[in-house]
């Protein structure tokens, strides 16, 4: 009989699921004409952070700011701008934040080293939780 009471909920987890819009959602995003420019789009859209997700880039995002930002981009790329160029012009309007991979310089560092810096804290603590109990 306990088979019977793990099947409901997962029954229903997957019912939950498929309601889900989110789940289901396709980009609407008319793609560039040209393909190799397509592309060119596709590979910014990973190097470029949603600003309201945080921790996906915009080929990964639902919001509508994402979306606003892959349309600039494929503009952008219509009118002639290079890589460079589009990812300068973000940075001047959202600032280094919205980068997947942001300069290593002296208003990022504490991104850069924070996760060393959390990494080294962990180890003194275990060093110290294990030297204690050792004690």
């Amino acid at each position: 009989m306990p088979s019977k009471y793990i099947a409901k909920p997962i029954i229903l987890a997957l019912l939950l699921w498929l309601s889900n819009p989110g789940a289901m959602a396709l980009t609407i995003d008319p793609p560039l004409a040209d393909a190799a420019q397509e592309a060119r789009a596709k590979v910014l859209f990973y190097e470029i952070r949603c600003i309201v997700c945080q921790g996906e880039s915009i080929a990964d995002s639902q919001a509508d700011i994402a979306g606003d930002i892959r349309r600039t981009i494929r503009q952008r790329i219509e009118a002639g701008d290079s890589n460079e160029a589009i990812t300068r012009y973000l940075v001047s309007r959202y600032g280094n934040s919205i980068l997947m991979r942001p300069p290593f310089e002296s208003s990022t560092i504490l991104l850069w080293i924070a996760p060393l810096l959390l990494l080294f804290t962990g180890l003194l603590m275990a060093l110290h939780y294990f030297r204690r109990k050792n004690a």
